[in-house]
Formats: structure tokens, sequence, C-alpha cells
């Protein structure tokens, strides 16, 4: 295999800058960011690729002849069936090419097999040092499996989603495939991508207008993931006219570190107290192609607060977006919770906060796959404006097995 890098001002630039030189089948290697995009500079992205020497190539397809197997491209539409069969929706499809089948030769083939007998020990290993008390509803997972199943585990993902999917894997993966630890994982990540369901960022249409309003429990991080947003629509990303309005006067501290953002940016921003308040400020704004509406944190259990905001939804006769902010470090159990009890407000995206308090992110997987709630931003840490990004379901499950790597943002 030789490696090949490409660089563009974001990841689709680069990556189409890889095909055109070495093919669609270019196998995406690392896809990681060089230089933040500033005010009189674009931002600079490194895609790196691996593609087969001429002579590896050339035994690929000489043994293509002699023995068919599924094409790569085949491979991932069989991946799209099986993830639309296990989740409810899938909003963002990938076209990710999968390794293709080893070649016959007496030397490589003992490199492989004494490899592949490593790894089967390593797996081996991890199999027993699984608690007894697993059942894992009576699925059987072979040794190549065990590595990717055990991370899979360990990042929070809800046992009964990871069991159908590791059904599903071990009925549909193409035989050749599963002998490589390398490979299912490769597999296995491409099928959760597909699972998971993302709103793309898209630009306002000229002469319309837009409401975002922020709901969801106390300390995920709102007025900040707010701040963030402001400053992506209104000079990072795009140049928008941004109005904010702040719907939580209770606690004095955060009304005021908005208005300092607010001045920080200069933009306009407006208090709102009541329903008649709310009318007022979005007829005041009218001029902003977007206004960014914060709310009161408030716990999922607090009916009174939650139907505080409904009130103000229900007082506007214009369409409102409303996000449904989380915390990446909450557990499965309560982000269940505060979904079933905020999606009254009819929910339209999911952001996500906190990457960088968390280790775990199967929980988030989890989520959106059950309630089909898109997602729609990551907020990555505290930093404002930087530390937020439209979302993305190769960084999500890259985060699931790796864990979340601020440098490689």
């Amino acid at each position: 295999m030789k490696l090949y890098t490409f660089s563009g001002e974001n990841p689709a630039i680069a990556l189409q800058k890889a095909q055109n030189t070495c093919g669609k089948d270019a196998l995406v290697v690392s896809t990681k960011q060089l230089k933040k995009k500033t005010l009189t500079t674009e931002a600079l992205y490194e895609v790196v690729v691996a593609v087969e020497a001429k002579k590896e190539r050339e035994k690929v397809a000489l043994k293509k002849e002699k023995k068919p197997a599924l094409l790569d491209e085949d491979v991932i539409l069989d991946i799209s069936h099986h993830a639309k069969a296990l989740s409810t929706k899938v909003h963002e499809e990938q076209n990710l090419s999968l390794p293709s089948q080893p070649e016959d030769n007496k030397y490589e083939k003992l490199e492989d097999d004494l490899r592949s007998l490593n790894n089967k020990l390593d797996n081996l290993q991890e199999i027993l040092w699984e608690e007894k008390s697993d059942k894992r509803a009576n699925l059987v997972i072979p040794p190549e499996f065990a590595g990717i199943y055990n991370s899979a585990k360990k990042s929070g993902m809800a046992q009964s989603h990871l069991d159908d999917i590791m059904k599903s894997t071990l009925e549909h993966m193409p035989s050749y495939m599963k002998n490589s630890p390398q490979t299912i994982e490769r597999y296995f990540q491409v099928l959760l991508k597909k699972m998971i369901g993302v709103r793309i960022e898209r630009e306002i249409p000229k002469g319309n207008k837009k409401i975002m309003m922020l709901v969801g429990p106390t300390g995920v991080g709102k007025t900040t993931t707010l701040a963030k947003l402001a400053a992506r629509f209104s000079f990072i990303e795009h140049h928008y006219k941004v109005g904010i309005i702040t719907l939580d006067t209770y606690r004095i501290g955060a009304l005021e570190q908005l208005f300092q953002y607010a001045k920080m940016m200069k933009l306009p921003i407006e208090d709102v107290v009541d329903t008649l308040d709310f009318q007022k400020a979005l007829d005041t704004l009218s001029y902003c192609d977007l206004i960014l509406i914060d709310t009161v944190g408030s716990s999922q259990f607090d009916k009174e607060k939650l139907q505080k905001i409904q009130q103000f939804i229900h007082a506007s006769d214009r369409s409102i977006d409303v996000n449904l902010v989380v915390s990446a470090s909450t557990k499965l159990e309560d982000l269940r919770d505060i979904y079933t009890n905020f999606s009254f407000l009819k929910l339209d995206t999911m952001i996500v906060t906190k990457f960088d308090e968390t280790k775990g992110f199967g929980n988030i997987f989890s989520l959106t796959t059950e309630t089909s709630l898109p997602l729609s931003y990551f907020s990555l840490g505290q930093e404002v404006p930087d530390d937020i990004m439209p979302a993305s379901g190769d960084f999500l499950v890259d985060c699931i097995f790796h864990g979340y790597n601020k440098e490689s943002k």
C-alpha cells in the first residue's frame, strides 16, 4: 500500500482531490484539521489515503478473474440495507470502500496465518476477561469479533442495540472478511455511520428567515453553545444578520454572560419575560436572517418550566426550529428521560455538548437511533467561538471507538 496526502479548505475538497488523483477506491486512512479558519485565512484540512501498488492491483484483478467475489460497492450497498433494517431512519450515507479479499501467495499466506493466529489469541484473552455474568442475550461472539464488541460495549451503547448490530454483522458480512479484526472493525464502523441521523447545515435561502431555539436540562451548556452558533453564523462560516433572544432571566449570571457575548460580537439582543415581550422581540429582530433563542435550563421532570417554554413557542405564528441540547457525559437512561419529557416541544434536532468531558459516546449513538432525532452540532469544549462543529457520523463513530481527541478534530 502507498500513502498519499491531499489538503483543502474543508474535508470534502481534500477528499475530492484524493479521488480525482487516486480514484474512488482509495482508502481513507485519516482526516484532520491542520489550521483553523480565521477572519483573514481559510481553514486547512489534510486527508491521507492509501492506494494499492500497481503490482498488487494486478494480482487482485487476476484473482477476481479466477474466482468472482463481492465488489466493494456491493458490500457497501449490503451494509446500507442492514443499517436501514436496524435503524428507523438513515439521514446520511457515505461511499466508503472496504479492503479487498486477500490474495493467495504461499509466503504472504504464511505471514497472514501467523498474524491471524496472534489476533485470535489476543481476542480470546478479551473473551476470557469478560465478566461471567454477561449473558450477551445468548449471542456467541467469534474471537475475531471480540475486540470490536468489547470496545462498543465500553462506549455506553445500549446492550440490545449492540447485540442486534452484532447479529446482523455476523449474518450478512461476507465470509472472506471475517478473518481479519481490522476488516471487521472497518465493516462495523461503516454500519454504525449509516445508522446515525445527521441534519446537514444548509445555507438560509436569500430572503428567508430562520429561528432556532435551544432547549435542554440545566448545566448542559446551552448559553455557551448559542454564543458559538452566533459567531459561526455571523462571521466565521457565514455572514448572516444574527439576533439573540434570551428567555433565561432566572439566572442573572447567565443573562450577563450572554449580553457580554452579544456585545463582543456586536449582535442585537433582547431579554424576554412573558409571551407578549417575546412577540415584540421577534418583531424587533425581524430584519435578522437568523434569530437564536436561549431558554431557561430545566430539569426534565419540571413540567411547569417545560410548559412555559411551550407557551413561548405557541405565542408566535412563525416557524421555530427547536434544538434539544444534551451533554455527551449524561448516561443513556437519563438521556432517554430528557428526550421523553422534552419531546412534546416538537423537537427538530439534537445538539451534543461536552465532548471533552467523557470517554464514552455510545449513549449518544443509542439515543439518536432510538428516537430518529437527527444530530445537528457537536460542542467540543468551552472555547468560544472555536469549539463547535456540524454533526458528523464519521466523527461520532470515531469517538465511540477511539475517544475524543481535540487535536484531531
